[in-house]
């Protein structure tokens, strides 16, 4: 099963990562890092197919994949 981990200090909100997700498992959450920009959320891990979008598109390296 994928793990998804965020960096949430990292996000700055760009989107690119749920745009390119074929799932639609990420969304623009109400939660707020330090910098003011609303972070990334999962809906449903479960459902991720690992295709690696979201980590390999991200702009500021804040999200990563692992295949438990």
């Amino acid at each position: 099963m994928p793990k998804i981990f965020i960096e949430k200090e990292y996000c700055k909100a760009c989107k690119i990562c749920i745009e390119f997700c074929p799932v639609n498992i990420l969304y623009l959450s109400d939660s707020v890092n330090s910098k003011g920009y609303n972070i990334v959320e999962v809906k449903d891990e479960s459902k991720c197919i690992l295709c690696y979008n979201c980590e390999r598109y991200c702009p500021e390296f804040a999200i990563r994949l692992e295949d438990k």
